[in-house]
């Protein structure tokens, strides 16, 4: 780290700390201006376990039955920002009872007491703009039965955290830390009163945030879906908050909203769920959904590349591809070397999947998690098409570095089915060969022929490939065409391991081949899903060979051997909340 930098990373830790204690001096709001109606969705079941006092925060599980929220040491920082940020709220309020509501009084107020005067690790500002979204949106439930003291407190703190915000909102990073921070604002200045005039300046910032940081594919320069989905839903619930007061959205806040839907539409597969790509998950059941019926709008899915992904989809089958560079710079922070993997669903189950965020589970399985092998595509020697590395000195936060340059890719209509064709220069400074990806699937849904080839494109790509191919004693260059499966995956060899059979909890049974140029092998893997307690084993189908010439071809199979039994109906859905 530079010297300018950690002066400005001191400076902006110094002036949070300076305004949240400049906080305690202003006035409390009396009342809201206008009823507030709560939008965020929660999880029953894990609201259940909070009132049984299990906490449940950024992968670590204290059990506090007898103690208050703030009592509890934090594991680590991200224990704590996830309870200062109280979306544990949403939780509590899908309860709705008595047990859950005085559960949820005591932590506000008792962060109030604790915290409200400006100390702790709350005072940051996109921490503080999803506290009050939470605070507003479940008021009604906070405040039913509390005394005369309590609701005045309340109205005081909100009032005092909104006025840090307006100071500091343009300290919280670009991407969704600010819009959390602006949402959080505009939400406070609509509904508290006393302090309208906070809402103007936010409104305004929050439309050039959109303009910045949402591109045309209506996406985001981290390129994470669920990240999308999160700053998509903070914009519908300001649109909303706005129509409810009779304002108007501004123009650039609704056309963000118009172009990222298509773009979420894309990004989901056919159960539901978003594609598990460079740090995001799947998103908590229903939630897309609800969301993209908030907006309104009806376009279905982009056109092209949607935030650097392909979808193909037919009938029951949904098919998304990372076909894009990884994100560039600050925003490659939870960037994965994930070019060319694929995940695939059939009806409500996933299939072929990536290993997914390890962010929960500790340094050693974020990093792992980052890497190509962790994806469904091809990995060349060992090697990730891209590296981690540190960002600055003593930091643990790391960057992911070289990679692709070029990712030509093309999806077209042929004659039996939808065709996508994908390459990457990842490994052409270090091997000289470009893996190239072809992916066919049929109308009905029911196949996939793949095709993984690895090419010397011109003089210099051999010249670099006989260098290696002399550094490995004439031996060729390891590959392996990994396909991971979901954990809920039964899969077997089968014909003397020249094939995998796959049964899904549906009934359908999948079959893959290929053309018997490579070593088929059904290996360990894991599946890293937030909300769990440890990474849950899988397996993985892996093709390894070895690239011998300036090009070498791979082709495989996926093709589902009967359809889900008609008179079942896949309604069973395996709850992620608290589970090892």
């Amino acid at each position: 780290m530079t010297t300018p930098d950690i002066i400005v990373g001191r400076k902006t830790r110094w002036l949070n700390s300076y305004y949240a204690r400049r906080a305690r001096r202003q006035p409390g709001a009396k009342g809201f201006v206008s009823q507030p109606e709560p939008r965020t969705i929660g999880s029953f079941a894990r609201g259940r376990q909070l009132v049984a006092g299990n906490l449940l925060f950024a992968g670590y599980l204290v059990e506090s039955q007898d103690t208050g929220l703030w009592e509890v040491t934090a594991p680590d920082a991200a224990f704590d920002a996830e309870r200062h940020g109280f979306a544990w709220l949403d939780d509590l309020a899908a309860v709705g009872d008595l047990g859950a509501r005085e559960k949820a009084q005591k932590w506000v107020w008792g962060w109030i007491e604790q915290h409200g005067r400006g100390k702790g690790g709350g005072w940051l500002p996109d921490l503080t703009g999803r506290r009050i979204i939470r605070w507003i949106n479940h008021a009604v439930f906070l405040l039913r039965g509390c005394e005369a003291e309590h609701s005045e407190a309340f109205f005081k703190s909100l009032s005092q955290q909104a006025w840090f915000l307006s100071k500091r909102w343009n300290a919280a990073s670009p991407g969704l830390p600010r819009f959390e921070a602006l949402t959080g604002l505009i939400y406070a200045g609509l509904a508290l009163e006393g302090r309208e005039e906070l809402a103007d300046p936010a409104v305004r910032a929050l439309s050039q945030e959109c303009e910045q940081q949402i591109d045309q594919q209506g996406g985001l320069p981290t390129r994470n879906p669920e990240e999308l989905l999160d700053v998509f839903m903070l914009l519908t619930w300001a649109s909303a908050a706005l129509h409810e007061v009779g304002r108007g959205v501004p123009p650039a806040q609704t056309e963000a909203i118009e172009r990222i839907a298509p773009t979420l539409r894309t990004l989901r597969h056919s159960d539901g769920g978003l594609a598990r790509f460079h740090g995001g998950g799947r998103g908590m059941e229903g939630r897309l959904d609800h969301a993209l019926a908030a907006s309104h709008v009806i376009k279905t899915h982009a056109d092209g590349l949607a935030m650097g992904y392909a979808r193909l989809g037919a009938r029951r089958t949904s098919i998304v591809v990372d076909a894009a560079l990884p994100p560039q710079g600050l925003n490659a922070r939870n960037a994965h070397a994930s070019t060319l993997a694929f995940e695939l669903t059939s009806g409500r189950r996933p299939l072929i999947v990536n290993c997914g965020s390890g962010e929960t589970f500790g340094l050693d399985w974020r990093r792992a998690g980052r890497a190509t092998p962790s994806h469904s595509t091809l990995c060349l020697a060992g090697h990730s098409l891209a590296r981690l590395a540190p960002m600055d000195r003593g930091s643990l936060i790391e960057t992911l570095v070289g990679g692709p340059k070029d990712v030509p890719f093309e999806k077209a209509e042929i004659s039996d089915g939808y065709r996508f064709q994908g390459a990457h220069d990842g490994y052409v400074p270090e091997f000289g060969l470009t893996h190239a990806r072809t992916l066919e699937l049929s109308f009905d849904g029911r196949g996939l022929a793949g095709e993984d080839m690895l090419l010397a494109m011109d003089a210099g790509s051999k010249r670099s490939f006989d260098k290696a191919m002399d550094d490995n004693a004439l031996q060729g260059i390891a590959f392996d065409i990994r396909l991971h499966l979901h954990p809920e995956v039964d899969a077997t060899l089968d014909l003397g391991g020249a094939a995998v059979s796959m049964a899904l909890k549906s009934g359908e049974i999948w079959v893959f081949r290929h053309d018997g140029i490579s070593s088929l092998s059904l290996q360990p893997s894991v599946y890293l899903e937030k909300g769990r307690l440890k990474p849950r084993a899988a397996q993985q189908i892996v093709l390894s060979g070895r690239a011998m010439d300036y090009a070498t071809r791979v082709r495989w199979t996926l093709s589902k051997a009967q359809e889900t039994a008609i008179a079942v109906r896949d309604l069973n859905r395996d709850g992620l909340a608290f589970k090892d």
